[in-house]
């Protein structure tokens, strides 16, 4: 798996993390998720991404989005 999978396998599992939250326990974890889509959004226009330097510095190889 290289980083860009890794990425977006770990954003997928938040997200889904996160509705649980939502339908479980208190529709304020929705603010979660909204974090989770802004940084994704960020990320795609900066290229600069948290959990990628985490990712990276656990031995992932670089995929094309994360050079």
């Amino acid at each position: 798996m290289n980083l860009d999978r890794a990425v977006m396998a770990f954003a997928g599992v938040m997200i889904l993390i996160s509705a649980a939250l939502v339908y479980f326990v208190s529709p304020w974890w929705l603010l979660f998720t909204a974090f989770i889509g802004l940084n994704l959004i960020q990320s795609s226009f900066t290229g600069f991404c948290p959990a990628a330097i985490v990712f990276r510095k656990l031995g992932f190889s670089a995929g094309c989005a994360f050079k």
